[in-house]
């Protein structure tokens, strides 16, 4: 499917590839649920998510927190109170220093929990999407905070392209579950 430019098709991307990740969660064995995750002998994963993330919990918190950040920018600069995305001292540049302190903060967290996390707020992120306007999400400089990004190109980062992200880690790591039995 390609990258979603409307309001309706960032909506039906998001809720399908939202729910193609709870089936491919639901199907998971025992035994790939209980695998760490070891992408270090392919040498095409080089980016860093493939050594942070250990196991299902660890994804649904990257979304959980990324879902989070979305939310707070957009309720926060809404009210006025101008807040750049990334948090501070994070930028473009810097953001996987980020994911990894998401990553140690969530190390407690139990997947019963990430997963009753992700589902609020993914709920909670659609919401934020179905109120604003076609035009809102998707028409540059609707909002001087999104600079020269559309409000909708963030909400597309945060959900369908980030659901389909964690997907294909999810399929990596089951085929090497599979090529060790």
């Amino acid at each position: 499917m390609a990258r979603p430019t409307t309001k309706n098709d960032l909506i039906t991307a998001a809720n399908k590839n939202f729910n193609m990740l709870l089936e491919a969660i639901e199907v998971l064995t025992e035994k790939e649920l209980e695998t760490e995750f070891n992408f270090i002998d392919d040498e095409k994963k080089k980016e860093a998510h493939w050594k942070r993330d250990k196991n299902l919990r660890d994804v649904l918190i990257h979304l959980y927190e990324w879902h989070q950040l979305l939310i707070n920018w957009v309720d926060l600069n809404m009210k006025g109170k101008g807040k750049p995305f990334l948090p501070e001292p994070y930028n473009w540049k810097s953001y996987g220093e980020m994911n990894i302190e998401f990553w140690k903060n969530h190390q407690d967290t139990c997947l019963e929990d990430s997963k009753t996390m992700l589902r609020d707020s993914h709920m909670k992120v659609m919401e934020i999407i179905t109120s604003f306007t076609n035009e809102e999400l998707f028409s540059k400089n609707s909002f001087s905070w999104t600079g020269t990004t559309t409000l909708g190109s963030y909400c597309v980062s945060a959900t369908a392209s980030h659901y389909d992200w964690a997907i294909k880690k999810l399929k990596a790591h089951i085929k090497i579950v599979s090529l060790s039995k």
